[in-house]
């Protein structure tokens, strides 16, 4: 099986484009997305409406979660950007979405980890910023999940980790957005350092073979969309995948 894995959009619509077009030249018979779909200062009407008549296997992720259910004391300026451009048809597609999905026995979709949608899979925070998990955390996160593979997006970090006892955990990168900051639990930084869309194809046979793949694409535009809407720290995330 030749499995695309797609995470992260954020309404990037230029890089979802890309990236979807990546895809159909390289002869794969899956995609999924892994969540983090419309949150963002960009095109999420646009995003949603590309990606609904497509019907790919798809979970949502902390920002669709809080698009929908948190109240105006609590939501945050990107999500609220989405939430007011989406119509009654989108936010129903985004409600259906499941929180975490299974693809035959052996795949297990998840935004964050298995257990939430918040936590790092394969990072950890700590007072010195971000950084990669020891196997140890790694092993904690997974709990006694089966699966043979595990997909993860929400760090935006193209990784990849294996438990002990051999279950292989891949987190593809974002699509759409190569740094943020973020203050939980302590205020850090995840930076990939350059503008690309990240995703990931993976050959899945009797063993597993990941191939991180970067796209260039028209990230000016972008991050035009991003300064039109009052978003500098996005357009300048866009244009060099830094903060």
């Amino acid at each position: 099986m030749r499995l695309a894995v797609i995470a992260d959009i954020h309404g990037n619509l230029p890089a979802l484009d890309a990236v979807l077009a990546d895809i159909a030249g390289r002869g794969v018979d899956l995609t999924v997305n892994l969540g983090d779909i419309v949150s963002g200062p960009l095109f999420p009407r646009e995003t949603a409406e590309r990606l609904m008549p497509l019907g790919l296997p798809t979970i949502r992720g902390n920002h669709e979660r809080q698009l929908l259910t948190h109240g105006p004391d609590r939501i945050s300026k990107s999500d609220r950007f989405a939430k007011d451009a989406l119509g009654a048809t989108h936010k129903a597609w985004l409600a259906s979405l499941p929180e975490t999905l299974r693809i035959g026995a052996d795949i297990l979709l998840v935004h964050g980890t298995p257990a939430s949608d918040l936590e790092y899979f394969l990072e950890t925070v700590d007072g010195g910023g971000a950084r990669a998990a020891s196997p140890d955390e790694i092993e904690a996160r997974a709990g006694d999940t089966r699966a043979r593979l595990i997909l993860c997006g929400h760090t935006h970090t193209p990784r990849t980790a294996e438990t002990s006892d051999g279950r292989l955990i891949v987190n593809p990168g974002s699509v759409g957005l190569q740094a943020y900051r973020d203050e939980e639990p302590v205020p850090h930084n995840i930076e990939i350092g350059s503008p690309e869309a990240r995703y990931a194809i993976l050959e899945i046979g009797a063993g597993i073979a990941v191939e991180m793949i970067s796209v260039a694409y028209d990230w000016e535009a972008a991050a035009r969309a991003a300064d039109a809407n009052g978003r500098a720290d996005w357009a300048r995330a866009l244009r060099t995948g830094a903060l």
